[in-house]
Order: structure tokens, then sequence, then C-alpha cells
């Protein structure tokens, strides 16, 4: 399992939100690039971008800071939020060198536009399964569907895709652990490369994590950087 830190942007700024909530922001750092490049000194082999301003207003407004995070290190990133066409698509793999893009609302609301681009890119895209109460929620997190997480999974598998993010909402930036349980349930329908994500808060975690077959990522973020996990003895157990 490889564990991955997150970089989320919001007004330029790496902060993190409490449970998606963009009314429950802290910041951490002024300079999302410095942060990469501190990532990968301390043994990153991915990293996780999302433009928190382009998930909740469905536009991509930090292009330019992604493409600089690129474009500084050595390591592959995959970048989410607010991927909402195909120009912005071609424009994070072609130009900023973006290694894997990933889909959360697109994907819900325009299925055949994402079969266009599993097509094109395939094994580049990857689908976000953002969950409240096992219901899939878009527009930054902002809106919750009535489709549940498990039965999209099963459509998305179909299409071809290889990638999905697991993020149980409620977890996320609490620390207090992943949903172990949604991550077993949907791993037993499908056989799909799981970067699970949301409430990692202790080493014992990344443990357990790294011990489900079928979890092959996991995404970090408010635990490294209030010095709750330390990320290189973390990297240690994966």
């Amino acid at each position: 399992m490889i564990l991955i830190p997150a970089i989320d942007i919001k007004g330029g700024k790496v902060v993190r939100l409490y449970q998606g909530k963009f009314s429950a922001v802290t910041e951490y750092a002024d300079d999302p690039v410095r942060m990469a490049i501190q990532w990968e000194a301390l043994g990153a082999q991915w990293l996780h971008v999302v433009d928190l301003d382009g998930a909740k207003d469905g536009v991509m407004t930090n292009q330019e800071v992604i493409k600089r995070i690129a474009q500084s290190v050595r390591i592959p990133i995959e970048v989410g939020g607010g991927v909402r066409d195909a120009a912005t698509v071609e424009y994070l793999i072609a130009t900023a060198g973006v290694q894997r893009v990933i889909f959360g609302t697109q994907a819900i609301e325009h299925k055949l536009f994402l079969k266009k681009m599993l097509s094109l890119y395939d094994e580049k895209i990857c689908v976000s399964l953002d969950c409240s109460n096992g219901l899939l929620a878009g527009r930054g997190w902002t809106q919750t569907t009535k489709i549940k997480a498990i039965d999209f999974a099963k459509e998305l598998q179909d299409y071809g895709l290889k990638w999905m993010v697991y993020t149980d909402i409620a977890r996320d930036g609490t620390l207090t652990g992943p949903n172990f349980a949604g991550i077993h349930e949907m791993l037993r329908v499908v056989q799909l490369s799981l970067i699970a994500s949301g409430g990692i808060g202790s080493l014992e975690d990344v443990k357990k994590l790294a011990a489900i077959k079928g979890v092959v990522a996991a995404i970090t973020g408010k635990a490294i950087y209030e010095g709750k996990l330390d990320f290189k003895e973390a990297l240690s157990v994966c």
C-alpha cells in the first residue's frame, strides 16, 4: 500500500476541511509547491492534490499552482476538484504533467463524458466516491444524491474504470479512523483498485488499511499536518 499526502488548495493556500465543510477550514501553509517538495523529500511516492475552489464552484481555479507542483517534483501527482470538461483534462495531463485525474461530480452527472475520458486516457482516470451514509455526494460535497455508492461502483467497474478513491465524508478531517466496514463492503462487490481516504489519525489506522487486500493506497492529510502521524514512520508499515 502507498501512503499519499494530501495537498488541498483553497485560495492558493494549503488547507484542510472538517467533514468537507467549507465553513470549517484550517490553513497549514501558504505555498503548496513548497509543501509538495517537502513531502517528496520525506519519501512520498505520490501526491494527492485537490482544487477545493474548483470542487465548490465547478471550475478549476488553481491550475497554474497545480502545474507548478507537477513540474517541481519527480513523483507523480493525482488531481481532482472541479474537473468538468475535456479541455481541463487535456490541460492537466498533456500540459501540466498530471499522472491521474480524479472525477467526482462529473462522473455522477455525465456518464457518457466519463466513458469518453476512459476511452481516451484509460488508467489516468480515477473516480472519487465521496459517501455520506452510503450515498454519493457531489458539488464539493455540498449536495448528497440518492445514489448508493456500492451500486455506482459496480457501474464504474463495468465501464472499465481501474482506480477509485473511497471517502467517508463523516470521517474526513476527524482523525477518528477510516470507515473500515465501508471499505470492506465496497471491496466485496468490486475489484477496483481502492484508494482509501478520510479519517486516518494514527499509525494503527495505517497498519489496518495496509492489511486489507484491495486497498492499494491511502490518502492522509490532517494527521500528518498536525503531527498526529509521523509520515516517515507510517511509510515503514506500508
